[in-house]
This record gives C-alpha cells, sequence and structure tokens, in this order.
C-alpha cells in the first residue's frame, strides 16, 4: 500500500511537472526577460508602435506594465499583460498567441468556459442561442458579479483593431466570448448570470454549469446569428460567393465582395477571372443607364493587391495610387534569434540575406532613421479612371468586419464626392494601417508568440471633416441591426439603404 501510494506521488509530481495550463506559475524573473525581449523588439522593428499612440502613451504603458509583473504570479497574467500593450497599439494585424503546447492543453480542458455565444444588439449584451435556461435574446446584466459592460472591457484587449477602433472588437466578442472570458478570468466552473428578458426591468438570476473549450466552439458555431453573420466569420477560402452583381431594379444595382482575397497576385488566373467579371459588371451598369450603385464590403476583412485597387478604377473620377507612403523601420531585420520559424537559429541567416536585399530594394531611402519606398515601387504606381467607370450615386455599406484590404478599398470609395456611407464603423482606419509584411516573433521564456505588419501605410485618401483620426472609416448614417430584426435574421442596414434611396428619387 505504501509504495502504491508512493507512486502515485511521483506520477503527480511529474504530471505538474510537465503541466501545460495557462494557470501555471511563471516566475517574474522569466517574465521580466521576456518583457524586455519584448519590447526591444516592437522598438526596433514595429514602425506602428507610434502610429496612434505618442511615445510618452507608449512608455507609459511599458511602465504599467513592469509594475503588474511584480504583481504577476502566472502565464495567464503574463500573457493578459502582452495582449494589453499589442492591443494599445492599435492594429488590426497585431496578434499575440500562447505556446502550443499551452494551446493543446486548452484544447483538452473539459470544464470552466461560459456556456453560450453573446452579441452586442442596440448597445446591450444579449444571449445569442437557443436554450431552456435563459431565453433567447435576453440581456446579460452580469456574470459571477461582474457587470457586462465591463467584462465587455477588459476582452476587448484580445480583438485587436486599428487605431482606437471599438466597434471591431464588439464583432470579436461574438466569437469569442467563451474564450476570452477564460483567458482573462481563468476557469471558474459556475456562472451566476443576472439576466433580464425581453420588454421587461425585472431581473433574474440562474446557475449555469461550465463546459470545456470544445463544446464552447461548438455553440459558437450553433449560434442564434449564424445565419445571418455567418460570412464574418468564415474563411475566404471556404467562401462559397467571393463577388456578385445583382440589378434590384432599372436604377440600381448592388456590387458585393466578401473578400480580396481573390489570388495572390496580378498573374493568377483567379485574379484574372474578377478582372473579367468586373468588366462584365460595369459595362452592363453603364448599358443599362444604372443611376445607384450599393457597394456591399460588410463582410471584407481583406485580402491581396491588387484585387481592392482594380475595383476603384471603376469607381473613382481621380487618379490615385496604392498609397501616399510606405515605410518600414528597419532595413535588416533585426533580432533573428526570436524569429519565429521552423529554421535552426545558426541557418536563418541563408533566408534572411534575400529577405533583407528585398526590403533594401523596395525600401532604399533613410530619412530620420526610417526606411521609405521610392517611386519606382508599383504602390506608388499613377492608376487612372477606368473608361466604364461608375460616376452615378454611390452607397458605401459597411460593418466593424471590414479590414486589411477590404477598408483601403473602403476609404478609397469613402473619398468620392459621390458617396453616401451606410452601416457601423470600420475596424480598419481611414487615414491608414499597418499591414503588408507581417512577421512573427517567439518570446524565449513563455513561447508567447507576438505578431504585425512591419510598413506603415498612409492611404492614398482625401482628407473628411467626418472622417477622423485614428479611427476606422465613419459612416454618414449609423444604422445597426434592430433587436426585431435581430430575431428574424433581417437585414437591418440594406432595408434601410433601400428605404434611402426610395425617398431620394
Amino acid at each position: 500500500m505504501k509504495n502504491i501510494l508512493q507512486l502515485v506521488l511521483v506520477l503527480f509530481s511529474i504530471s505538474t511537472l510537465f503541466s501545460q495550463s495557462i494557470d501555471d506559475e511563471f516566475s517574474k524573473d522569466k517574465m521580466k526577460k521576456d518583457f524586455e525581449v519584448y519590447k526591444n523588439i516592437r522598438i526596433k522593428a514595429n514602425s506602428g508602435l507610434y502610429k496612434h499612440r505618442s511615445k510618452t502613451e507608449i512608455d507609459s504603458i511599458y511602465n504599467w506594465a513592469e509594475t503588474e509583473i511584480e504583481n504577476s504570479k502566472t502565464y495567464r497574467d503574463f500573457y493578459n499583460i502582452i495582449c494589453q500593450l499589442s492591443d494599445f497599439e492599435g492594429s488590426t494585424h497585431n496578434s499575440i498567441t500562447i505556446s502550443s503546447k499551452k494551446w493543446k492543453n486548452l484544447l483538452a480542458e473539459k470544464e470552466g468556459y461560459f456556456p453560450y455565444p453573446i452579441k452586442l444588439i442596440e448597445g446591450k449584451w444579449i444571449l445569442n442561442f437557443q436554450t431552456d435556461e435563459i431565453p433567447l435574446g435576453s440581456e446579460i446584466i452580469s456574470i459571477n458579479g461582474r457587470k457586462m459592460s465591463e467584462i465587455a472591457k477588459e476582452l476587448y484587449k484580445y480583438y485587436e483593431t486599428d487605431g482606437k477602433n471599438i466597434t471591431g472588437k464588439q464583432i470579436g466578442l461574438t466569437s469569442g466570448f467563451s474564450k476570452y472570458y477564460r483567458y482573462n478570468y481563468g476557469l471558474e466552473n459556475t456562472f451566476e448570470v443576472i439576466y433580464k428578458v425581453s420588454n421587461s426591468e425585472n431581473e433574474l438570476k440562474i446557475n449555469l454549469k461550465s463546459i470545456g473549450f470544445i463544446d464552447s466552439y461548438k455553440n459558437k458555431i450553433k449560434r442564434y446569428s449564424e445565419p445571418f453573420d455567418k460570412l464574418d466569420f468564415t474563411d475566404s477560402d471556404d467562401l462559397k460567393e467571393k463577388y456578385n452583381y445583382n440589378e434590384i431594379n432599372s436604377k440600381t444595382g448592388i456590387l458585393t465582395i466578401n473578400t480580396f482575397a481573390i489570388g495572390d497576385n496580378a498573374e493568377s488566373p483567379e485574379h484574372k477571372e474578377f478582372v473579367t467579371f468586373l468588366d462584365s459588371t460595369f459595362l452592363a451598369v453603364k448599358n443599362n443607364n444604372i443611376k445607384n450603385l450599393i457597394i456591399d464590403v460588410r463582410h471584407n476583412g481583406g485580402g491581396t493587391d491588387p484585387n481592392d485597387l482594380v475595383v476603384y478604377d471603376y469607381l473613382t473620377k481621380r487618379n490615385f495610387s496604392e498609397n501616399k507612403s510606405a515605410w518600414i523601420s528597419f532595413n535588416k531585420i533585426p533580432y533573428l534569434r526570436y524569429i519565429e520559424t521552423k529554421v535552426p537559429t545558426f541557418l536563418r541567416f541563408l533566408g534572411v540575406i534575400k529577405h533583407n536585399k528585398y526590403l533594401q530594394k523596395e525600401f532604399p531611402i533613410e530619412i530620420d532613421g526610417k526606411f521609405y519606398q521610392d517611386e519606382t515601387s508599383e504602390d506608388h504606381a499613377i492608376r487612372v479612371p477606368n473608361k466604364n467607370a461608375f460616376y452615378g450615386q454611390i452607397y458605401l455599406l459597411i460593418s466593424p468586419r471590414v479590414a486589411s484590404a477590404g477598408s483601403n478599398f473602403a476609404s478609397l470609395v469613402a473619398s468620392n464626392d459621390n458617396v453616401t456611407i451606410i452601416g457601423e464603423e470600420t475596424q480598419g482606419g481611414y487615414y491608414g494601417h499597418n499591414g503588408h509584411s507581417p512577421i512573427s516573433y517567439i518570446l524565449p521564456k513563455s513561447k508567447i508568440s507576438t505578431t504585425f505588419s512591419i510598413v506603415n501605410i498612409e492611404q492614398d485618401v482625401i482628407e473628411k471633416e467626418n472622417q477622423l483620426k485614428h479611427r476606422g472609416i465613419m459612416p454618414d448614417y449609423e444604422i445597426t441591426q434592430t433587436y426585431s430584426d435581430y430575431l428574424n435574421h433581417i437585414d437591418t442596414q440594406m432595408n434601410s439603404l433601400l428605404d434611402l434611396i426610395d425617398k431620394e428619387k
């Protein structure tokens, strides 16, 4: 019996030794070393570090991080500090990922997760799932004593957007709430939920049993709003229809572009097919004397050049280029030993030499430690309106999902003087963003991966009073889905737009 007890204790010690939970203790010494590496990488390699924040603000949050480390004990504590730092910069191309071993452990967790997805409707966080426990669409007031409004603010750091945008973070919680809640608050076996049913001010209480990671993911897929918002969370490769054109009546047409991931470059067959589609579409628009053209990019999270640019060729009266300026903060990749790659450290220089040569050719002009593109770059090539360009009334439909190449395109259209913008603020910036060339580093002690795009881009847009610095593209008419339309999977924005067009006849 004594030998069996000793064996159990040994096995327990071994399992504890090799535990990979994000709730495991993580020494302050390791946190400090990784934080210093993170900070040095950002200062040297990230051209977007001060794009939306001043040096004083960045220095201040780094000081905050140092203080937080002194009060931190676990891997999860440190992960949350790094997420906060990355999110504060304001780039939708930033991301922070836990180590692969700890991620596998998360996938195996059988309890501790909030069971149901949520969604923001008419300014309220509601239950976005059909269950007998809480009526569909009930407003969530608090969870385990925490106000829902405060929970949302805490979880925003896990879904990064350009500048100081919040709307993109709100749709991020539609997809990742259970996971983000676990990241921030740890595993919780039960959830005391205070809620209100629709059209009632009475607060009700229920205790919900937690579920595991996989089950929370399955429930996210089965969320009530999935038939309506599935395109917001569908990978571009899985889209059944990336673009289409339809005419509502003799005066109005709708061009829908759900992604710009349409071939890898201008020579790809998929891109050429897209160009052919655009040629025939805008010829039909011209021949059919269409007066109103709706451009729907609400589900467009980005893609590759020049797909966004070739569409704008048909929507502009002005000459334009992809961007006004683009620069990086180095011409030789720094901190090679921390680069995320499967290539051994002593061999990395072989691939890096080629990449450095590309950077030095693409960004040859150095000004005050910044390396800029010159006039030979394709990004600065002057593009002219297509002969069949549309000069009637454009109605641009946008949403918080729009980012990267999607928001670059939408910002170009928003610069027009013949456009009316409907919907919600995009997560991608109006005046610029960091994009094009992602780079990933691994912090040595925690194995946390930090990714960011190195090219600081100023978009070729017209400055407008209603388009704010450090924000997404702002609509002329802010329209969100109503509660009633949510329950019935009705497109409030499209219906409101069609009503607007009818009134303007």
